[in-house]
């Protein structure tokens, strides 16, 4: 194995434990017992896992049904609805054969497996849904706003969270749930807005979920945001097995990860570690109603 695919080592535990709001471990190696007990040594001692897909919201719950520090958040991703209306011929379908187009049957479908899955006691979230404006052309937005819809819709029936994917789309998803009339409990999740938006954002109680790439030198618009976010909105995600944060981007994330981040965030708010990962534990568990 290569340095720069071998797992970065356990950083220094958290003074407080706190909670990785939002990771994917069907996408990361080894098993659920192994992230966990790792996350654990160091303060990490609550996950909300996140579906994608169907599969993935299956797993998310079944998963969560047998670990009692593992939260489940179900969705059809924001690139995930115009696969299903659209199809995807060079995707990777069953079989790596790419989907078929399925039209808006197909979506009404899916959502209805959502809403079922939205209403077991151990899924605390609909998530992540939103708008993806970097992967999905204007082809596909329609699909995809009319599941960000249906999302906020199952959220607010089932009274959970929301949790908002939002990829170059930031006016189109606030103007969103501006329409609908957002849950109670929003996160963004991995934001990726700026100072003026996390004002906006504040300004309407939503969460604002902080990943590893709040680290990197190039992004000081995220830790701008995090300057001005109202310490009782913020939260700490991995995003895992993406944005690794610095030192060690580019090789794989996981739960056990997050104290970087965190060390990360205290600092860009000049406070201890202590007194942010004790916000970050009681507003992830206010968020996610655990």
């Amino acid at each position: 194995m290569s340095a720069k695919d071998a797992p970065p080592p356990l950083p220094e535990p958290l003074p407080v434990a706190v909670a990785d709001s939002h990771t994917h471990l069907d996408m990361q190696s080894g098993t659920v017992e192994e992230a966990l007990t790792k996350a654990g040594l160091v303060g990490v001692e609550t996950v909300v896992q996140v579906g994608c897909d169907l599969k993935g919201s299956h797993w998310a719950a079944e998963t969560a049904a047998r670990y009692a520090n593992v939260h489940a958040a179900v969705a059809l991703h924001p690139n995930e609805a115009p696969r299903i209306v659209l199809g995807d011929p060079g995707g990777e379908g069953p079989r790596g054969r790419g989907r078929e187009a399925g039209g808006d049957a197909a979506l009404d479908d899916a959502l209805a497996e959502i809403d079922r899955l939205a209403a077991l006691d151990h899924v605390k979230a609909v998530g992540e849904t939103g708008l993806d404006h970097f992967r999905t052309g204007p082809e596909g937005r329609q699909a995809q706003e009319r599941s960000f819809r249906a999302h906020i819709e199952i959220a607010k029936r089932h009274g959970k969270a929301l949790v908002i994917h939002d990829r170059e789309a930031h006016d189109d998803v606030l103007r969103v749930l501006a329409e609908e009339g957002a849950p109670e409990r929003t996160v963004f999740h991995c934001y990726s807005g700026d100072a003026d938006m996390a004002r906006i954002c504040a300004e309407h109680g939503y969460y604002m979920s902080f990943a590893g790439n709040v680290t990197f030198k190039n992004a000081q618009p995220l830790r701008d945001a995090l300057a001005v976010a109202p310490l009782e909105l913020v939260l700490v995600e991995t995003d895992a097995p993406f944005l690794t944060p610095a030192p060690y981007r580019g090789r794989p994330n996981a739960p056990y990860l997050v104290p970087i981040t965190v060390r990360a965030m205290a600092a860009v708010r000049g406070i201890g570690e202590e007194a942010m990962a004790t916000a970050i534990a009681e507003n992830t568990a206010r968020a996610f109603d655990y």
